[in-house]
């Protein structure tokens, strides 16, 4: 049995096109922004094992509720951020804790 090896530069390109495939197969962070008494937007669509911060750029405090109990973050003050990684599909419905008419949701699909 013989092996080919291959001359320095290709191992190079090889090693760079794994390294971009690798990083493009990461899900994309996304924001969400509280203001208004809002969530915006207020419905986002996610790849599995994307991270979704929220951000309160209120001037009252807020939090996020998953309606189902899968994340709860603490009071959020002005300019404030919680993050969650949404690892499996499905659609993640949540409010605001402490005004629950403020309600959105997160659409996790691969």
């Amino acid at each position: 049995m013989s092996f080919k090896v291959l001359p320095p530069i290709l191992g190079v390109a090889a090693s760079l096109v794994l390294s971009a495939s690798a990083q493009a197969a990461q899900p994309m962070p996304a924001t969400v922004y509280i203001a208004n008494f809002a969530f915006g937007p207020q419905v986002i669509t996610v790849a599995p094992g994307a991270t979704v911060t929220w951000v309160n750029d209120d001037d009252d405090a807020h939090s996020v509720v998953s309606n189902n109990g899968g994340f709860h973050s603490a009071a959020m003050d002005t300019g404030d951020r919680f993050s969650f990684t949404f690892r499996a599909a499905g659609d993640y419905a949540y409010h605001c804790g402490l005004h629950p008419h403020m309600v959105a949701k997160i659409v996790v699909r691969p």
